[in-house]
């Protein structure tokens, strides 16, 4: 990973965040309006320049700003991004949600992914060491503006239908101290390459191990959803545990 400099990795972390909040190609204009960098607009667009030069950024279309890549948006999430903190009423609903369901797995994944999906706005997947599949939240996917792209939605429509295809990727699962892994770009597979995204935490018991996250593009909004993923693994394995 090459060494950023202060100012570069602010100026990263701006472009970054505001591609999350917009979609949209990030122009010099408008980081020198809305984030108070402390340098000047051509300061700015030399610094993009270079980001680029090193890999961070791409331009999209000659006049266009520029958008983040997948070895900037992880540097953003290892290194630059703060977690936001879970609220305890998102503790409680998600909790409420799935409680009821304690007592047998498969309806515990079903409506683990149903709350997931709903309280991170994006799609949801879940999956265990017997080869179950569970989904759930495919329209809040056909809502964000990368899945306008029929192609790009085609491509993940059919890896719903290829369990192996998931089976590959958690296989490759590397242990993190909360078993919290975060998948972006060339990491989601062949199909899903282009502008992808996944957050998956593991869960297990004496005889139970599976995987729960989210999937989108690479766009997501990290900050927020890590603490849900995080929490709905820890509760689930907290449920399984007891079993």
């Amino acid at each position: 990973m090459d060494k950023l400099s202060d100012r570069q990795n602010h100026i990263l972390k701006a472009i970054v965040e505001e591609y999350i909040e917009t979609a949209s190609p990030v122009g010099s204009e408008t980081l020198d309006k809305k984030y108070n960098l402390g340098v000047s607009p051509a300061t700015i667009r030399n610094e993009m320049v270079t980001l680029t030069e090193l890999g961070y950024m791409k331009q999209p279309h000659t006049s266009a700003g520029r958008t983040p890549t997948s070895k900037a948006l992880k540097l953003y999430v290892g290194k630059l991004m703060q977690t936001k903190e879970l609220s305890v009423a998102d503790e409680v609903t998600v909790k409420q949600k799935i409680w009821d369901y304690r007592e047998e797995l498969d309806k515990l994944l079903r409506e683990s992914t149903k709350a997931l999906a709903k309280q991170t706005k994006t799609m949801s997947i879940a999956a265990t060491n017997d080869r179950d599949f569970y989904t759930s939240g495919l329209g809040n996917i056909l809502e964000m503006p990368e899945f306008y792209d029929i192609d790009m939605t085609k491509h993940l429509l059919e890896t719903l239908d290829e369990y192996d295809y998931w089976w590959d990727i958690f296989s490759h699962f590397q242990e993190s101290p909360d078993n919290l892994t975060i998948m972006l770009g060339e990491d989601m597979g062949e199909k899903l390459s282009d502008r992808c995204g996944g957050i998956f935490i593991n869960f297990k018991s004496s005889d139970q191990q599976g995987v729960i996250g989210v999937v989108g593009p690479y766009r997501l909004d990290y900050q927020r959803i890590i603490p849900m993923v995080r929490y709905m693994g820890s509760l689930i394995t907290e449920i399984v545990k007891s079993w």
